[in-house]
């Protein structure tokens, strides 16, 4: 069985989807909580030693240190035969979420989510401009899950888990109230909550928390 160590913190929703991956394949890992807030990560001896490139999650699986969390999720979803799509059709769908997700949801979410919650005076116009763009992708998730219970249609993927991580944390640190404003995003959002195994990332990944300034 491989050995793994995952570095995060709880608020990273990319360190959440890995740590969600390893739980529903059965798999666990070693915790190792990293000091994000304090700016360990931005340390010429950390990029020297855990990420040249600067980023959390960081896994490593017997020793070896992986980054970059999509290439990780599919190599997992290979590696245990689940969560990764049974044709050529499927496998192109999920790259193609995966890279949406990436490029857009997961990139604009995370940066706005961290700005509105955890930064002491937020620029609010900096906040508008992003609000206006999680809208826009927000509203592309909506309408292809009012006709599919996944990415890929009938059954989870990592796409799936890409995509819902910034999504699944408390209302009060993203500002949307998904039953009201998305209700096909909420009602994914349950389906993935009741997958065997899942458990959301604030009791999957231990921890100091970073300062919450939301109102």
């Amino acid at each position: 069985m491989a050995d793994f160590r995952l570095h995060y913190f709880p608020e990273s929703g990319n360190s959440f989807k890995l740590a969600l991956m390893l739980t529903l394949c059965g798999q666990r890992f070693e915790p190792v909580w990293t000091d994000f807030g304090g700016g360990v990560t931005r340390t010429a001896e950390w990029r020297a030693t855990v990420n040249p490139m600067g980023e959390i999650p960081v896994l490593e699986v017997d020793g070896a240190k992986l980054t970059q969390t999509a290439p990780i999720l599919l190599q997992l979803a290979q590696q245990f035969g689940k969560f990764g799509g049974g044709s050529d059709a499927e496998r192109f769908e999920i790259l193609r979420w995966l890279f949406w997700d990436n490029h857009k949801l997961t990139g604009y979410m995370a940066t706005y989510r961290f700005h509105r919650t955890f930064t002491p005076s937020p620029d609010p116009h900096v906040l508008t401009y992003f609000r206006k763009r999680l809208d826009d992708f927000l509203g592309i998730l909506e309408r292809h899950l009012e006709s599919n219970d996944f990415a890929i249609g009938t059954k989870p993927s990592v796409a799936d888990f890409s995509m819902m991580a910034y999504l699944h944390y408390p209302a009060d640190e993203h500002g949307y109230d998904f039953a009201n404003s998305h209700p096909a995003i909420r009602a994914w959002l349950d389906r993935l909550a009741h997958l065997p195994g899942y458990r959301p990332a604030y009791a999957l990944l231990p921890g100091q928390r970073l300062t919450h300034y939301a109102k």
